[in-house]
């Protein structure tokens, strides 16, 4: 039963991609089943596989033991007041910080080159598996670990001569996935980090799956050639790497920190309207969330969430779109163990990904950026590309849903 339902959902989310696509003739189906079949092997060994979940179990430990060196840093700078037993889980110290030091550990892996042999090399086996430009298929793989605004930088050179499909990928890239510093806050806050694993690898296929259903390429490609990827020249060295890359993640905790002060108060508020109003129609209980879940509630259960529990699963992929997946999570952790072991997979899949309606802003400010020609192709793309991600997300969490 898990099966077909799994079926039906990839079959939805495909459907939906390709009601949206702007030239249906022109589809590669190489690349479409070819990702996909990376997308359920790779599920099938990390969910299914006794020795594949065992590794990502392992690996999940492994990160975590990674998180925990965050604590020596937080006590020298708050002593005592970081003590667990004396505050609880406070969100600004457990979370925050986190971010800052990863965000800190990457630019120290770029800067050493590790992180451009790894993205070159699971770029290389996608750009040969599915037959995208290899130029796409680098930042696809880049996305696994950075972030929307990081990942074209490793073929920064190239973005303004890509075809239309090639930079609709890069687009759809960024919103499929998120980036490795805040993975680890999202964990933090309750969410299985083994999910959250797996959905950034699978992001990756998925992402060019989305991205070559809804703009296929149509064009002769500039960048199929052997690329030079970009290094860190503005380091000048280790020392130097690390603290530029915690001022990004103090600067990034910042604003996570801001938005989701803002958004939540924003929430609280929309609910008491909500509810002063609906008082009057003896409906007083009535929230966002509720009103989200009635929306998304069929797409919820269409990837595999029980009907009972779809419209709860709804509010979160509805907050998820229309605010950001930070506030999905936040609402999402605290009812975890409400849920059907099932659901929270599935949703753990489904939020894992920046596609929102604010991120298009983000999108044509750090891609435009790079290449200003490219501005007005960004701008056209931006509604087309957060749909794309948005399913993305969804594909995978269908397919997590198959197997559990």
């Amino acid at each position: 039963m898990n099966i077909l339902w799994g079926l039906v959902g990839i079959a939805v989310v495909l459907g939906i991609a390709f009601i949206f696509s702007n030239n249906k003739k022109s589809i590669n189906f190489r690349t479409i089943l070819g990702g996909l079949a990376i997308q359920f092997i790779f599920a099938f060994l990390v969910l299914k596989w006794e020795t594949g979940k065992l590794l990502l179990k392992k690996l999940s430990l492994g990160v975590n033991e990674i998180v925990n060196y965050t604590d020596a840093g937080v006590q020298f700078l708050f002593g005592g007041l970081f003590q667990a037993e004396n505050i609880g889980f406070v969100f600004a110290f457990q979370v925050l910080t986190v971010v800052i030091f990863f965000s800190s550990l990457i630019s120290v892996l770029y800067y050493l080159g590790v992180m451009q042999v790894i993205i070159k090399i699971l770029g290389g086996a996608l750009s040969k598996l599915l037959g995208t430009s290899k130029a796409e298929s680098l930042s696809a793989a880049a996305n696994i670990f950075v972030g929307q605004t990081e990942a074209p930088l490793v073929v920064k050179p190239y973005i303004a001569k890509m075809t239309q499909s090639e930079l609709f990928a890069i687009m759809v890239g960024g919103l499929a996935s998120v980036a490795g510093s805040v993975l680890i806050g999202y964990s933090l806050l309750g969410v299985p980090l083994e999910y959250l694993l797996a959905a950034s690898f699978m992001a990756a296929p998925a992402g060019l799956v989305l991205a070559k259903i809804m703009i296929p390429e149509t064009e002769k490609s500039e960048t199929s050639d052997e690329l030079r990827m970009e290094k860190d020249t503005d380091s000048v060295n280790v020392i130097d790497a690390a603290a530029k890359g915690a001022s990004t993640g103090l600067q990034l905790a910042l604003n996570i920190g801001a938005m989701l002060l803002a958004f939540i108060a924003l929430i609280a508020l929309i609910n008491g309207i909500l509810g002063f109003v609906g008082g009057f129609f003896g409906a007083g209980n009535i929230t966002l969330e509720t009103i989200l879940g009635f929306v998304f509630a069929p797409l919820a259960f269409a990837i595999g969430v029980p009907w009972d529990e779809a419209v709860k699963a709804g509010g979160f992929i509805g907050q998820k779109l229309i605010l950001n997946e930070f506030v999905a999570y936040s609402s999402f952790a605290p009812q975890i163990e409400q849920l059907s072991a099932k659901t929270v997979a599935i949703i753990s899949f489904a939020l894992c990904g920046f596609a929102n309606v604010s991120s298009m802003g983000i999108l044509l400010g750090g891609l435009g950026s790079l290449a200003p020609n490219r501005r007005g192709d960004i701008a056209r793309m931006g509604v087309r590309a957060v749909i794309a991600g948005m399913l993305a997300s969804l594909l995978s969490a269908a397919m997590a849903g198959m197997l559990l």
